[in-house]
This record gives C-alpha cells, structure tokens and sequence, in this order.
C-alpha cells in the first residue's frame, strides 16, 4: 500500500492499493479512513486499480479551511475520480461512503461504473428497530452542547480505548479485527486527536443524518441510479439496521443483496474473507445489459408506500 496525496483545493490523501485497469475507488464511512480497508484491499487489486480516499476531516486529509460536510465530501469525491481514477469507476462505499457512493452515482453517472454498498447509510423507516445505544449516540451528537462534550470525553479516553470502543459499537465481535489492524487504526487515532477531529465528526454527521431524515428524497436519487449494484449487509449491524437495507434493496430489485449473518457494520474489517466472497464474484461477473429504467422507479415507488 502506498500513502499518496493530491491537492485538490487542499490535500487530500489515499492509499493505492496497486492493480491496474478499471479504478476501484473505496469510500471509508463517518469517522473512518483509507484504514477500514486494509484487510481487503490488496485482495481487490487483482480486479483493478484499488484506490481508498481520505475524506475531508478524516483520516489523514485534514479539513484546513474546508467542510467535513456530506455535499462538500460529495463533491471533493467527484473531484477525486476525475483528477485520480482517470476512469468511470466502481464505487465501494461503506455506511456513509455508501451514501456518498449512491449520491455520486446519481449526480455524475459516467464517473461511477458499478456501485458495493457495504452496509450503506439509509433511511431507517421504522425507528422502533433502532439500537436504543445508537438511538441515544447520536440523539446526543446531533444536540450542539451535547455533542461538542461527547468529543471532548472521546479525546479524554485517548487513542486505544478509543478505537476499541468504535469497534465495539461496529462489530459482532471485534476480537475478529487482525491484531496489526487495530494497531494501524490506533496508531491514526493518536495523529488525529491533536486536530480538530471532533469538530469534522460532528459536521459530517449532522449533515448525513439531515439528508437521511428525507427518505421520498433519497429514494428518489436511488431510483434515478443508472449503475448496476451489490448491497453487501451485515445481518447484526446495529448502526444500519437490516430491515432498512432491505427496503434499499426491494427499491432496487434489479440490484443485488448479499446478507452476511452474524456480521456488524464493517464487514470489510470483520470478516474480510466473507467479505470478499460475496465482492469478488460480482467484480468478476460480466456487466449485464442495463434494465428498463422505469423499473426501479416503480419499484422505489412501492418502497415509499411500505414505509420508506
């Protein structure tokens, strides 16, 4: 893996995984970094150029002037496949970076080839199957005092415990994260504590959760995606709950869903091997001819009447 960056309007960093042909850009979620792939990321090389971006406020590009919010890491992601990918891409998102995957998909199709969503951030349209630790998580970042405290006792915990509890809250069981990933993600933690890490959560989590709260909105972007799809889902995710990734995937009954039982948020961390057998398949898999687009449209329809 290569540490590279890029100005765009300010640095911007990514890890080049190598390969070659096609780009396979992968977007890290809300508090993460080009780190959440390196269990798999190698892997993926032998499918094409594997290239894993630091959104602005994390990892290691730092905001410096910039927002961490979701339209303005929308844009530096277009930004990014343009000057970097070179190419239409596949996108493989993972929570927010799922999100952002589908808006950019949406926004500029002849960027984004293909579409993994890993556990993709969606409207969950049935609060009462909601974790009542993620409910009152982020009920509390979301309130301006509150949340600005819950960073300041986050820092106070310091990088270890920080990092072990993210995992925690992410994992069925994250006694399954190699050793030498946790010490990589540790060891980011401990850079990012002296910047204004807490700040750029902050912003980028209000933002997302404002677009989130739309859901006739959001659907209506997901039914205008040209891209072909896998919706790889964690069957325990406590953060996206599996009921609202079906309702993704009944939205887009033309896109693919891969359910991994026992599994959390961050498959790709977790269980990277099951992972990539749902993954590589499909990357291997020829790109079928493209469906009637009034098919998900009505499809994202009937969605919307269930619920969503």
């Amino acid at each position: 893996m290569k540490s590279l960056t890029v100005d765009l309007d300010g640095p911007v960093h990514y890890a080049d995984f190598g390969g070659s042909g096609r780009p396979i850009v992968l977007v890290h979620g809300l508090g993460g970094s080009h780190l959440n792939w390196l269990p798999v990321g190698k892997r993926l090389a032998a499918h094409g150029r594997v290239l894993a971006i630091d959104l602005a406020g994390h990892g290691r590009t730092p905001s410096l002037g910039r927002t961490a919010r979701i339209g303005a890491n929308l844009r530096l992601l277009g930004r990014f496949l343009e000057a970097v990918a070179g190419a239409s891409a596949v996108l493989v998102g993972n929570s927010m970076g799922g999100y952002l995957a589908m808006a950019e998909a949406a926004a500029e199709p002849h960027r984004v080839d293909s579409l993994v969503l890993v556990d993709p951030a969606v409207p969950n349209t049935r609060i009462r199957t909601w974790d009542p630790l993620v409910v009152a998580l982020f009920t509390a970042y979301a309130l301006p005092g509150t949340g600005a405290a819950m960073m300041l006792l986050r820092g106070r915990r310091g990088a270890e415990r920080l990092v072990r509890a993210t995992l925690a809250l992410c994992c069925v069981d994250a006694s399954r994260v190699s050793p030498e990933t946790v010490q990589a993600h540790v060891e980011l933690a401990r850079e990012r504590l002296a910047s204004r890490a807490g700040r750029d959560f902050l912003a980028a989590q209000r933002s997302l959760m404002a677009r989130l709260i739309r859901p006739r909105r959001f659907y209506r972007m997901v039914a205008g995606i040209r891209a072909r799809a896998l919706i790889v889902q964690g069957g325990s995710d406590r953060l996206v709950r599996v009921e609202a990734a079906r309702v993704l995937a009944a939205a887009r009954p033309d896109w693919r869903f891969e359910l991994l039982e026992g599994v959390g948020h961050v498959p790709q961390l977790e269980a990277p091997e099951r992972f990539l057998a749902a993954v590589e398949p499909w990357l291997r898999a020829p790109e079928p001819r493209r469906s009637d687009a009034a098919a998900p449209r009505r499809a994202a329809g009937s969605a919307r009447r269930n619920g969503a």
